[in-house]
């Protein structure tokens, strides 16, 4: 539901002859917009459109404020309009954008400010929280309640603030998307979820905030585990507290490897799997006994798994940067690509074509390459890097990639 409220932000927020400058590391969705509007997108080489990557890590973070602030200058004096800034906070790791500094600035140029809000609909009911998108000066945000709050999947919600963006506008462009027979059962699940918060609004969030630290106590100390923190994402000083991400590359194994094992063993399930590292989510119907079986497994995994510095050293130097993100070229925009003649051919001829299908390991659904860019050899030994780690390549006519969709043009 979040990627059809998407398509509304999109199209009321901005006319189809502005600019929208857009990264890769934006969600599989966005693409598909992008497809759908003609908007004419900014494809641009200069890294201040890159979000800040950790190879240590293999994630990805925001965008910051001076990269907004030079990408709008940039723009500017070629003369170019800006239509929107869509910015997705938080992460799927639960890292969070300065939307305050960023909105400020993007309200100074009367430019509105979307957010991809899907993680954080539980953002600003306690003072350990992160404030929500609105709280600190969004116009647009999209939040996906069944995330993290307790409605059914599906259901999401759409929340409004300032008048940059024309609210009839919004509702015209939901009538060209929207069902005419919603349902009334995600319906009522939205409100339900509401009176739930409504009851204990700023105490509802109390026992989930206790197990996280307290999880966070247990698992901090355990030989050869790594914990994600603001201190290696010194741009970002905002992290959910109620997700936990783990790193297992100082065990030698990579996510999908500790993934299997927590599940096996221990009947653990997480939220997010990536090739060095799990993100767990705390919510309102986590238990204790959750967190204890998670430490016990994760305590276990450490004496089985843990190996001689040297070792451990060589796998992180071969590790670091394989992401292929700042490598783009386009030779064709996203929408002249999704329509353009197409033809599969082996992974090994693929290289230098140009991509006719959106490839990405899912979760968490960042495409690696999108209809129009041009293949390259790094990006190709990724996909195969993390398909052999485990990961599921999503949007490939060849989940195997033994074979990959070129436009034939």
């Amino acid at each position: 539901m979040v990627s059809c409220w998407r398509y509304h932000l999109w199209n009321p927020s901005s006319n189809p002859g502005n600019l929208l400058p857009w990264r890769l590391f934006n969600s599989t969705s966005e693409f598909s917009h992008i497809c759908h509007f003609c908007y004419r997108i900014i494809w641009c080489h200069s890294q201040i459109y890159y979000p800040y990557y950790d190879c240590l890590w293999d994630i990805t973070a925001g965008v910051t404020l001076s990269q907004i602030e030079k990408a709008i200058e940039e723009l500017h004096m070629e003369g170019q309009k800006v239509g929107a800034v869509f910015i997705t906070s938080p992460t799927y790791h639960g890292i969070c954008s300065n939307l305050t500094d960023i909105s400020k600035l993007c309200h100074s140029y009367e430019i509105p400010v979307i957010v991809d809000e899907a993680h954080g609909a539980h953002f600003g009911f306690h003072p350990q929280l992160p404030s929500s998108a609105l709280q600190q000066g969004a116009d647009l945000a999209v939040q996906s309640t069944h995330k993290v709050l307790c409605s059914l999947t599906q259901s999401s919600m759409l929340h409004m603030s300032g008048n940059i963006v024309d609210r009839e506008r919004i509702c015209r462009c939901l009538q060209t998307l929207q069902s005419t027979s919603p349902s009334y059962l995600l319906l009522a699940s939205l409100d339900a979820a509401r009176a739930q918060l409504s009851e204990k609004p700023d105490s509802i969030f109390n026992n989930a905030l206790d197990l996280a630290i307290e999880t966070k106590n247990l698992i901090g100390n355990i030989p050869g585990i790594s914990m994600l923190g603001t201190p290696g994402f010194s741009n970002f000083p905002v992290i959910d507290p109620l997700r936990l991400t783990f790193g297992f590359w100082r065990l030698g194994l990579s996510g999908f490897e500790a993934d299997e094992t927590l599940y096996s063993n221990q009947g653990v399930i997480s939220e997010l799997v990536g090739t060095r590292s799990i993100t767990f989510a705390i919510n309102l119907g986590t238990c204790r006994d959750h967190i204890q079986r998670l430490a016990c497994g994760i305590k276990n995994l450490s004496e089985a798994s843990l190996l001689s510095f040297e070792k451990i050293k060589g796998q992180i130097e071969d590790h670091c940067g394989s992401a292929p993100f700042t490598d783009i070229t386009m030779c064709l925009n996203p929408r002249e690509a999704f329509f353009a003649r197409k033809r599969k051919v082996s992974i090994g001829e693929s290289l230098g074509k140009i991509c006719g299908e959106l490839i990405c390991p899912y979760p968490p659904g960042i495409p690696v390459m999108i209809p129009g860019e041009t293949i390259t050899k790094k990006a190709l030994e990724y996909l195969v890097l993390v398909k052999n780690k485990g990961a599921t390549i999503s949007g490939a006519s060849d989940p195997l990639l033994n074979s990959i969709v070129i436009c034939d043009v």
